[in-house]
């Protein structure tokens, strides 16, 4: 069929066309903006999933909605060994920018942005093109422990943001990269804001064991966040996310080849995208059928293999890619228990701890439970035995 049709796009973060089985969480975002709005506070929310589950496009899918309910967003993705005061610099200052165009907010913007510079100054943030043309407020964010002036910061923007009318939303990806010290003073910053009633809110999405990161940081956090999974789609949602792009372009697929679809990618939205994509590009005519499926699933297997699997493997020394392979290789799915990968490495877990600690580190694997192991790539295990020598 025709490859410039293909409504298929699968890609990181790339919004799939039609977003199936989120409905909930997407209601209860579009709630909790409205009601930050008016100063009634929700729950702000971190989503948990594995890699390819959809939570980036989530994040993305909220921030539309902020913005269509009179909120200034603020995306950003947590990378690597970078400090939260690094990334939220620009970030605020393009904030208080806006709202400084309002009548109302203009006071609130000029204090908000003092409060800025001195926060920029004590934690001696690279300001790169990014300049503040106002002096320092002594006394405000500027005590140089993180936990007190970033909620300080924070109470001036949601201050600025309500006098203008408007609410502020925080969208951070992979939020298992920010330190202990940072993720403890964000929870602090937002439990400030519910507690004055601020309209700011904060969205999040990382892997699975921030929940446990969240509640070893501050023990509120459980009460202040709500941690919505975001795993694989069920079938009914599953075969939604084949079928209805395949039909809004005027074609059909028969129901033998969606359950094989389903089958093969265990309902993973990116592993749908990616097959969904190959069955269109492969098949000569409508209806997709089950035919189809097979010979997309080589190339479907193939693409992953060297893209999607190998980036991250490749990531991986030598022996971080032994110890991964050993996971592979104890079991045909996790989690897996540390102690079974050292027996079939030959060394102790202890041992091996600081080897395992940087993968985690790395985003490879996480552990959700003392003792457990598991990837955080959806099928990762059957790459390596696919690719790997088995040690």
């Amino acid at each position: 069929m025709d490859p410039i049709r293909n409504p298929f796009a699968p890609g990181a973060g790339s919004p799939p066309p039609e977003l199936a089985g989120r409905d909930e969480i997407i209601s209860a975002a579009e709630i909790a903006l409205q009601r930050v709005l008016i100063g009634r506070h929700n729950k702000s929310q971190i989503m948990l999933g594995l890699r390819g589950t959809g939570k980036t496009v989530l994040l993305n899918k909220i921030g539309q909605l902020a913005e269509s309910h009179d909120h200034l967003i603020s995306f950003i993705e947590a990378p690597e060994n970078r400090s939260l005061t690094d990334l939220l610099y620009p970030k605020i200052h393009q904030v208080l920018r806006k709202l400084s165009m309002v009548e109302n907010a203009k006071a609130k913007a000029h204090e908000a942005s003092r409060a800025l510079r001195s926060f920029a100054s004590v934690f001696k943030i690279s300001m790169g093109d990014v300049s503040l043309s106002v002096d320092p407020e002594p006394g405000v964010a500027d005590s140089g422990i993180l936990e007190f002036d970033l909620g300080d910061l924070f109470v001036r923007v949601g201050e600025t943001a309500k006098m203008a009318g408007k609410a502020w939303t925080l969208l951070i990806d992979e939020v298992q990269y920010l330190s202990t010290g940072d993720l403890s003073a964000l929870i602090v910053s937002i439990h400030r804001m519910n507690q004055k009633q601020l309209p700011v809110i904060f969205f999040g999405a990382g892997f699975p064991q921030i929940a446990a990161l969240a509640g070893d940081a501050k023990s509120y956090a459980e009460r202040l966040f709500d941690y919505p999974p975001v795993g694989p789609l069920d079938d009914a949602a599953a075969f939604a996310a084949v079928r209805q792009p395949i039909e809004d372009e005027g074609e059909t697929i028969s129901n033998e080849a969606l359950e094989e679809i389903v089958l093969r990618t265990e309902g993973y939205p990116y592993f749908i995208q990616e097959w969904g994509y190959q069955a269109w590009n492969v098949a000569n005519n409508s209806p997709i059928d089950k035919g189809d499926i097979e010979a997309a699933s080589s190339l479907a297997l193939k693409r992953l293999d060297e893209g999607f699997f190998r980036v991250r493997f490749d990531r991986l020394s030598p022996k971080e890619r032994e110890y991964v392979i050993a996971m592979a290789n104890v079991g045909s799915r996790g989690p897996y228990r540390s102690s079974d990968v050292a027996d079939r490495l030959g060394e102790s877990t202890q041992k091996l701890g600081p080897r395992r600690a940087k993968i985690i580190r790395k985003g490879m694997i996480y552990s959700q439970a003392h003792g457990d192991i598991d990837f955080t790539v959806p099928m990762f295990a059957d790459y390596l035995k696919r690719t790997s020598i088995k040690p």
